[in-house]
């Protein structure tokens, strides 16, 4: 249910939003501020390679990322990947789209509670993110600072159940 005037938040998998739609998404320099490890501009090859890489998530574990949409319309991508034994939540909007991450965070944090699998989720954000309060209020706490493929993340962790 959604209050008047507030988009509807669904959620699609990857293949299912065109490549350039993507890559546009990515090569935004507005998303790149925050992303450590997006080294290469997008195009549609590198595109192609990171759904398939999803897409292998779901196959290997049950779980990955979705697109997110609003009304239809393409948000940006986020969802649960398996890293070292713990279920990590990632979550990459659009600039257009930066004033709905703590809605549909919840809204993902709420499947993750529902899911048997899922006791534990950790969010590893770039250093360079300043305003953690909502990620705070959320119920993550601080573990420390760690190197991730060779860049420096801030990790946070929420106990599930």
């Amino acid at each position: 249910m959604t209050r008047a005037g507030s988009p509807r938040i669904t959620l699609a998998r990857l293949p299912d939003i065109p490549l350039q739609v993507l890559v546009e998404h990515m090569s935004d320099p507005r998303v790149a501020e925050h992303m450590p490890l997006l080294k290469d501009a997008w195009n549609r090859d590198i595109a192609a390679d990171f759904v398939a890489a999803k897409e292998a998530c779901w196959h290997r574990d049950g779980l990955g990322h979705w697109a997110i949409l609003a009304d239809n319309r393409y948000l940006g991508w986020g969802g649960f990947q398996m890293e070292g034994g713990e279920w990590d939540f990632a979550l990459v909007l659009k600039p257009d789209a930066f004033g709905l991450g703590a809605r549909i965070a919840r809204k993902a944090l709420a499947f993750a509670r529902a899911d048997a699998r899922i006791s534990v989720v950790t969010f590893l954000l770039a250093p360079s993110r300043r305003n953690l309060r909502a990620l705070e209020r959320l119920g993550a706490t601080f573990v420390a600072e760690v190197e991730y493929a060779g860049a420096p993340f801030l990790k946070y962790r929420m106990e599930m159940k």
